[in-house]
């Protein structure tokens, strides 16, 4: 009898930047929404199921859409109600996802303004396909 095997890769088409700071999640941006000219939006907490069986995490989530190129933009939380959405990164604190298209250009200049805002320890981007737990950023 002849087996098949069925290869699932999970589609990664996003940016991922890691940010290490000490502020709030509402403060921080605050500050990203003054220095990168963003318009970050609270929006309700993303609930992700890190224990199967068990209720969900919950961790704070912020939206902002540049519409001239259709790109979107989320900011999560990395610690959450119960444990980290990503638990091989505990020093970040927050992760900026970055979906749909981006240039290069514009991506370095997001990465040190970050980085130039002076409460931001870190801002670095992330390889997602280098992640254990990347399912818990599918959503």
């Amino acid at each position: 009898m002849n087996k098949k095997f069925l290869k699932f890769e999970i589609d990664l088409d996003f940016v991922l930047i890691a940010v290490t700071t000490s502020l709030k999640d509402y403060r921080i941006c605050y500050l990203i929404n003054k220095c990168l000219n963003f318009d970050f939006v609270k929006t309700e907490d993303l609930a992700v199921d890190i224990h199967p069986g068990a209720a969900p995490s919950y961790f704070s989530f912020y939206t902002y859409n540049w519409e001239a190129s259709e790109t979107d933009f989320f900011f999560i939380g990395n610690k959450g109600t119960d444990g980290y959405l990503i638990p091989e990164m505990k020093k970040a604190d927050y992760f900026l996802m970055i979906k749909n298209y981006i240039d290069d250009k514009d991506l370095e200049n997001i990465i040190s303004g970050l980085n130039r805002i002076s409460e931001i320890v870190a801002a670095v981007k992330i390889d997602p396909k280098k992640i254990k737990s990347r399912e818990n950023l599918l959503f």
